[in-house]
């Protein structure tokens, strides 16, 4: 695996801070502003409408991975993305990963899985020499073929991937992807690292709290299960007992 960050959005910082004060009708420009206003006006915009998050991009090359990790990635409607076409491309002698699990079961299974792909690459071969085209003989190819792509995301998309997919649940090689994505990210712009967070860091409970009681290492420093059932409870019981309206109004370049 292989991540690379080709391009991001220059200044983006002083961007981010300009498409906020332009919604709330102020001209300032924030490259003047020091940076403890900076830092206060991020913090401010990290618990509101995230719109301006938008106009920050990040693309990625991403390379050594699997077609399962990248069916995954794409499901992500707010990306962008160009893949390696096996339907054109000669897959003969491909690379595959072997997922930790197989390679840590011992002699057995690492040779069943390495005789699986050797028989894999011969029938593709056998396929492609007999006539049938290349797009119909990569029915055959495995779902953890190596492939690459390169992948355009918004912070905002970024911030909310990271929700889910940092999380322990997510599948070990689209969680080491993403850890890399946010390190190269945070390389550049270090305010980020407090925009891409996992889930619970961002909220103090659980996304996923039936898996992370039977089993998530990090469960026991959020809300438990049944004490979250509570508080959402109390909450739905208050809010439905009211109907309230904010009037909220631009303060020193924030709304209140």
């Amino acid at each position: 695996m292989n991540v690379e960050l080709l391009s991001y959005t220059p200044d983006a910082l002083n961007l981010l801070l300009t498409t906020k004060g332009t919604r709330l009708a102020h001209s300032e420009d924030p490259a003047l502003w020091d940076d403890r206003k900076k830092a206060d006006h991020l913090a401010y915009m990290r618990d509101t409408i995230k719109s301006s998050w938008e106009f920050v991009d990040y693309t990625f090359r991403i390379s050594g991975v699997t077609r399962a990790f990248t069916h995954q990635l794409v499901r992500t409607r707010t990306g962008s993305y160009a893949q390696e076409a096996m339907r054109v491309v000669n897959a003969a002698g491909f690379d595959s990963l072997m997922p930790p699990s197989v390679a840590e079961a011992g002699e057995s299974s690492y040779r069943t899985w390495q005789t699986c792909m050797e028989e894999i690459d011969y029938a593709y071969r056998e396929l492609v020499n007999v006539g049938i085209p290349r797009q119909d003989a990569r029915g055959v190819l495995p779902t953890n073929v190596l492939t690459n792509i390169i992948a355009k995301f918004n912070l905002r998309t970024l911030a909310n991937m990271a929700e889910l997919r940092l999380c322990t649940r997510t599948q070990g090689e689209y969680q080491n992807v993403f850890r890399e994505m946010k390190r190269l990210v945070v390389e550049e712009h270090p305010w980020a690292d407090e925009f891409i967070n996992v889930f619970c860091a961002n909220h103090a409970h659980c996304a996923f709290p039936r898996y992370g009681a039977a089993e998530c290492p990090v469960y026991p420093a959020t809300i438990g299960t049944e004490e979250l059932d509570r508080y959402r409870a109390a909450i739905r019981e208050q809010f439905n007992a009211i109907r309230y309206e904010a009037c909220p109004e631009a303060v020193g370049g924030k709304a209140m």
